[in-house]
Parts: structure tokens; C-alpha cells; sequence
């Protein structure tokens, strides 16, 4: 079985796109349609041929480019079940623990609701990949648009679960602004230091934060350590991981 390939590139403001590709059969999947045009341009540049769509949730930068690319293509749409009259030219609804091909690979969905009430992600087990669309950030999380802090911290909890070489994939380039908030939770955390650095020093040549990996992300972001007993007492909850974690998230709404 040969490896699957990543393709990433920047999209509209500040978002990425992903083509993931499997050599064997040919199979190419855009994961998620921030800008129909330039994900059809890296496409062909590539010598690939969009199969498939996989959408993490219904906004508009990450679905709006989906009916444009299946006329072009006849590519079959996949999309999460409970945002399934948002999601354009949806052909296939799925939810937890539903498995999505390409080609020889599989992708097991997790559903990961908050910031918005359907939101899925795609793990695919056999290459330690995962792509969370706005669940989870490179040091940071999504805003709680349609979702609850209990929610939030359930879904980011099956996130952390996984194998912590996982690679992940986000879709925004947040990763500055996150790293100047979360310096402001755990001023202390040697592993945080270390990474801003990192992330300045990419940003300044500008060059991508992601993806990024669980093991890095468990080190040194604010939201994914809201069980700490340290972080908990800082935020006043301690012994309170969900309440941790909503006073994290109020603050860097206000950040």
C-alpha cells in the first residue's frame, strides 16, 4: 500500500487547502472547498483529478467551493450528517465511526461538534494523519459558534485520544495570534516558549505553521491541557476540566 500524499495551500485570507492523493488508485480528495478555483488550479498542476470532497462543516470558506468543483469534475461530496441540508451538492451524509475511502485507505470519522453543531473530522488511522477543519488549531481551538464549552472540550477530548504522532492538519494560519494568547495562560511552559519561537520564526519567513502534531499540541496548547490541575487552578476551576476550559475560551474571545 503506498503512502498517501498531502498537497497544501494557502486559500483566501488565511485558510489552506488540502488535496490528498492516494499514487495506487489514482484517487484525489479535497478536503474541504475554501476557493473552487485555485484548489481545480493546484489540482491540475499536480496531474490529479478530484474524486472526492470531504467537508468538515457547513461555513461558507469550507463548503462554499464544493457545487463548483462537482460540476467540473462529478466528484462525489461527503459531509457531515448533522449539517447535511448546509452542505452543497451533499452526496454522502456520515458521522461518528463511519469510514470514508480513497482508494486503498480508509478515513474513520469523529464527530467533534462546537464551533459548530454538526462539525466532523477525518482520521486516517494507517498514515497517523487527521484533518480537523476548525475544531483544533495549531495552538488554539474554534470559536464556540453553534456549540457548548462541554461539547468543545468532549470533542477536542477524542482529539487527544488519538495516537499522539498523529499529524494534524487544521485549516486556518492562526498560529501567531494563538501563540501570543496562549503565552498569557502558561507564561511558564517551557514546551509554549519553544514553540512561539518556532512559530515566529516560520511566520517571519512566511512559511506555514501547519500542520502540526498531537504530541506538540498536547505540550503546549492552553485548550487541549484544560485538565492540568496547575492550569485549573490558575483559571479558578479546580478539579473542573470543561469549566477550565470555557474560561480559556472566554478569554481568548476577548483577546
Amino acid at each position: 500500500m503506498s503512502a498517501i500524499e498531502v498537497h497544501m495551500f494557502p486559500c483566501l485570507s488565511d485558510n489552506y487547502g488540502f488535496l490528498v492523493h492516494d499514487p495506487s488508485s489514482g484517487e484525489t480528495a479535497a478536503i474541504d472547498t475554501p476557493d473552487a478555483d485555485k484548489i481545480m488550479a493546484e489540482a491540475e498542476a499536480k496531474g490529479w483529478t478530484i474524486t472526492q470532497i470531504w467537508n468538515t462543516h457547513w461555513h461558507p470558506d469550507h463548503a462554499g467551493g464544493n457545487q463548483k468543483i462537482k460540476d467540473a469534475t462529478g466528484c462525489m461530496i461527503i459531509g457531515p450528517a448533522g449539517e447535511e441540508e448546509k452542505i452543497p451538492g451533499l452526496d454522502r451524509a456520515v458521522c461518528q465511526d463511519s469510514l470514508v475511502n480513497l482508494g486503498t485507505h480508509t478515513a474513520r470519522v469523529l464527530d467533534v461538534p462546537g464551533h459548530t453543531s454538526g462539525h466532523i473530522a477525518f482520521y486516517m488511522e494507517d498514515q497517523a494523519t487527521a484533518f480537523v477543519g476548525d475544531t483544533l488549531f495549531a495552538l488554539g481551538c474554534g470559536r464556540l459558534f453553534e456549540g457548548t464549552p462541554a461539547q468543545m472540550w468532549e470533542s477536542l477530548s477524542q482529539i487527544r485520544a488519538l495516537p499522539d504522532n498523529t499529524t494534524i492538519y487544521c485549516a486556518h494560519e492562526y498560529t501567531a495570534a494563538n501563540a501570543r494568547f496562549a503565552l498569557t495562560i502558561e507564561p511558564e511552559n517551557p514546551e509554549l516558549q519553544a514553540y512561539a519561537d518556532r512559530v515566529t520564526e516560520l511566520r517571519s519567513r512566511d512559511e506555514p505553521t501547519v500542520p502540526t502534531t498531537l504530541r506538540r499540541e498536547l505540550e503546549a496548547n492552553p485548550f487541549l491541557r484544560a485538565d492540568d490541575p496547575a492550569l485549573q487552578t490558575a483559571m479558578g476551576h479546580p478539579g473542573d476540566a470543561v469549566e477550565t476550559f470555557a474560561e480559556i475560551r472566554r478569554r481568548k474571545d476577548n483577546f
